[in-house]
């Protein structure tokens, strides 16, 4: 598992962290926006002190909760590592995207107050015209959701496995 955090986490982090600050730097908060692909992909700098979608953003201590829930959530990881509740590689690699956006997300609660979000898509259809914005952090969370959904239906708790012949 240290190998991932290695190999995947903290590449994945430094890229999340080095994207955040050129938008930091090159973008004022919440009035530049720079089309990429015309009518579907752009890049604005935006501030969300909420969770996935912007929920709970602007609440008065939505970003010490979130922060909170960010630490809480990497000890949990951590002790169910320590208990094999990751057996698998798929569930190992979710882990480790799970780490990178978790600490990607935080550092930035802790040095702007706020998780820089700066990818914004529009794909068309309802009801997300455009999509919620994000960042490399969001995506590592998603990708780890589904590879740990799948990993529930393809990888056997240690526990569970027929004993060895």
């Amino acid at each position: 598992m240290t190998r991932l955090l290695l190999l995947l986490s903290l590449p994945l982090y430094l890229v999340d962290q080095a994207t955040k600050l050129w938008i930091v730097q090159n973008f004022r908060l919440h009035q530049d926006m720079r089309e990429i692909l015309p009518g579907v992909f752009w890049l604005h700098h935006t501030a969300n002190t909420g969770v996935a979608f912007g929920m709970f953003n602007g609440t008065e201590y939505a970003n010490y909760a979130f922060g909170a829930i960010s630490l809480g959530a990497l000890a949990l990881l951590a002790w169910l590592h320590r208990r094999g509740a990751f057996p698998g590689w798929v569930s190992r690699v979710a882990v480790a995207l799970l780490v990178a956006g978790i600490l990607g997300n935080l550092t930035d609660r802790l040095q702007h107050g706020y998780v820089v979000d700066f990818l914004l898509f529009d794909f068309g259809f309802p009801p997300f015209n455009p999509w919620p914005s994000f960042n490399v952090a969001d995506a590592c969370v998603v990708s780890a959701a589904v590879l740990l959904a799948l990993a529930s239906f393809t990888e056997a708790p240690k526990s569970a496995r027929p004993p060895v012949a």
